[in-house]
Order: structure tokens, then C-alpha cells, then sequence
């Protein structure tokens, strides 16, 4: 089985859409199923319009008949909504080709926060671009429902997973203190709503993990607070081990692999009662979710972080892949006519 991805999230960005293909890849293989990736390029990239840190590539119709011929794939998967995933998309349409998509991030909120465009004239966008392919993948229920209001069609629930091997609780001390240390992990963005934890009154420290558009100004506006910038491996898994409530302030987040890693660590999550959260979270057991989200924090304190990990174990990627197997299969997918259908496109390079 040869699976083609197609994403305009890869290396060296660090977020979630980039975590969960890096871990598809690895257990596709592991099913003996053959990968390739269609990702962005750094030489023929810009940088996104207020995330320069992530980078839009330009990808021409030839270079993805090249990657066609060559790979000759049996499942074709859209994994973003970027310029690589509507090229690819294009192509697929135009030639009759059959293709899977995800929903990772509320892009239409994300922008709603930055510019004065309506939630409705976004969906209707994301709409078309999904509603064209023959399944859609999204990770919690709760998106399910959203999208299915909004017209979204065939959809399918692809969950996520947790490496319980790297985050695991351990006697870490990094912040050299006995009081209550309250983390972040996350990009450092408006659309993450991340004043909502800085501005809380806790008890203890505060540690934000992550870069992003406003790390400079939040440095500045809160001197108290300790930014790590970005973490990874060990490093990050020292940092969660040696926390002591997780705070996810998101009201966007379609699933928040970080919850998972926190919990995991043995970290109780304090968080508001929305997407992502309350289709993970345990309320009163593996964490808080309060709209009052100080009162959250501090509840989390008392909550047993054996009882936290023990849930995270519920999590993995070898399930994970095997949902995205099922869904790619079912999703009214004829293989091998679309091994054919491009095995007949070899004459002709557009």
C-alpha cells in the first residue's frame, strides 16, 4: 500500500499538524504501508503573513505529476488547507482522482482574530475545499458535530496519540523551587489566547514553552514570567515532569496534543470547558475545566498525577494510525483505478 501526503506543515516548524504527520509516517510504516510527502520546500517558500515562522510553498502542477509518476500512490491524503494541499487538490479534481483530507486547525477563528472576516464567509471556503474530496478526518467528536452543522460531509474521527515513553512523570526539578509551577506549551499567538493564563493572579511561577508572532511583546509585558522559547525531546519532557498544573487557555484548539503529553508527565490539565479540552480531559480526575479558569489552576493542584497518566496510556499512535488506515479505506476509495488513472498520465508532463 503506497500512501502519498500531501502538507504545507513540516520541518522545522513545531506544532501539532507537524507532530501528528511525523508520527503518521512513522506508524504507516510500521502497518507496512509505504509513505511520501509532498511538504514545503524552503527555497521556493515565503513566509506566512503574520507567522513568519512558518513557510508557504509554491508548488507547480508539474512537480506534482512528477511526484505521481514516480511514487504511483494508492491513497491520496490532503493533511492541510495551505497552497501545497489546494494544489494538490486542483490536481486530483481535475484528473478524477480520489483524495482524503483532515481538519487540524480553525483556521476561520484564527484569522476572525487577526482581520474583521466573518466566520461565515471562511467556513464556506474550508467547506468547498473538504467537501470535494471523499472523507474528511478530524480528531475529536465535539469537531465532528461542529462541522457536520456547518455542512461539512463524510466525515470520520481520527484521534491522536502521546509517546508515554519520552513524557512520563520523573522527580525533574528544573525551576529550582518548591511552589506550584503552572505551564504552557504552545505557540505564542493572539488566536491561542494566551493572556488569559498570563494575567491570572497563582500561586508559584509561571513557565511558557514555545515561540511565536507576540513572544517579544509578552516578554516585555510580563517580566515575571519565565519564556523558555522552544523545546524539544528530553528537554520538553523535563519541562512538563518538572510542572505542576498544565494551562490551556486555547478556546480554538481543534484537539491539543500538549494535553496529552501533559498528561502523560502526570500533569493535571487546567482548562475552559471547550473543544479539545472536554473531549480529553477527565473533569475532577485528570483535570479542571472552568470558565473560571484561575479557579481551574488551582483546583488542578489536588489532583492525583498517577490518575493523569494512567489516562494518557489510553492514547496511542499505533491506534491513531490504524483509525486513519480504516478511514482511507472506507472512504469509497477505488485503489487501484487511481493507480491507473495516473499510470495513464506518464505521456503527457503539464
Amino acid at each position: 500500500m503506497r500512501i502519498l501526503i500531501a502538507t504545507d506543515a513540516w520541518h522545522p516548524q513545531i506544532n501539532g499538524v507537524v507532530r501528528t504527520n511525523e508520527q503518521l509516517r512513522k506508524g504507516l510504516k510500521r502497518f507496512g504501508a509505504e509513505v511520501s510527502f509532498i511538504a514545503p520546500v524552503r527555497s521556493r517558500s515565503i513566509p506566512c503573513p503574520t507567522y513568519p515562522e512558518i513557510r508557504l510553498s509554491y508548488i507547480t502542477q508539474a512537480h506534482i505529476h512528477q511526484a505521481m509518476i514516480k511514487f504511483r500512490p494508492d491513497y491520496i491524503h490532503i493533511s492541510t488547507e495551505g497552497p501545497i494541499g489546494f494544489a494538490v487538490r486542483a490536481y486530483c479534481l481535475e484528473r478524477n482522482i480520489s483524495f482524503t483530507t483532515s481538519y487540524h486547525t480553525r483556521f476561520p477563528e484564527y484569522l476572525a482574530a487577526r482581520f474583521p472576516v466573518p466566520l461565515s464567509w471562511s467556513y464556506a471556503f474550508l467547506r468547498r475545499f473538504h467537501n470535494a474530496g471523499s472523507g474528511l478526518m478530524v480528531a475529536t467528536k465535539s469537531l465532528a458535530n461542529e462541522l457536520t452543522d456547518r455542512g461539512f460531509n463524510n466525515i470520520s474521527l481520527w484521534t491522536r496519540g502521546v509517546n508515554t515513553t519520552q513524557f512520563r512523570p520523573d522527580n525533574s526539578m528544573l525551576f529550582g523551587t518548591k511552589q506550584p509551577a503552572f505551564l504552557y506549551v504552545g505557540r505564542v499567538s493572539v488566536e491561542k489566547n494566551i493572556e488569559a493564563f498570563l494575567n491570572l493572579d497563582l500561586p508559584g511561577i509561571k513557565i511558557v514553552v514555545g515561540d511565536g508572532p507576540q513572544l517579544e511583546q509578552m516578554k516585555q509585558r510580563y517580566p515575571n514570567v519565565l519564556f523558555t522559547g522552544n523545546k524539544e525531546g528530553e528537554q520538553l519532557a523535563q519541562i512538563y515532569a518538572s510542572a505542576s498544573v498544565f494551562v490551556f487557555p486555547s478556546l480554538t484548539d481543534t484537539f491539543g496534543v500538549v494535553l496529552l503529553e501533559a498528561m502523560a508527565s502526570g500533569l493535571p490539565v487546567a482548562a475552559f470547558p471547550v473543544m479539545g479540552p472536554k473531549d480529553i480531559v477527565v473533569q475532577g480526575v485528570t483535570g479542571i475545566l472552568d470558565n473560571d479558569l484561575r479557579n481551574a489552576a488551582i483546583n488542578a493542584l489536588s489532583l492525583d498525577d498517577k490518575k493523569c497518566r494512567m489516562e494518557a496510556l489510553n492514547y496511542s499512535w499505533a491506534v491513531s494510525t490504524k483509525q486513519f488506515l480504516n478511514n482511507v479505506q472506507r472512504s469509497h476509495w477505488a485503489p487501484k483505478e487511481n493507480v491507473d488513472r495516473v499510470g495513464q498520465l506518464q505521456s503527457h508532463i503539464p
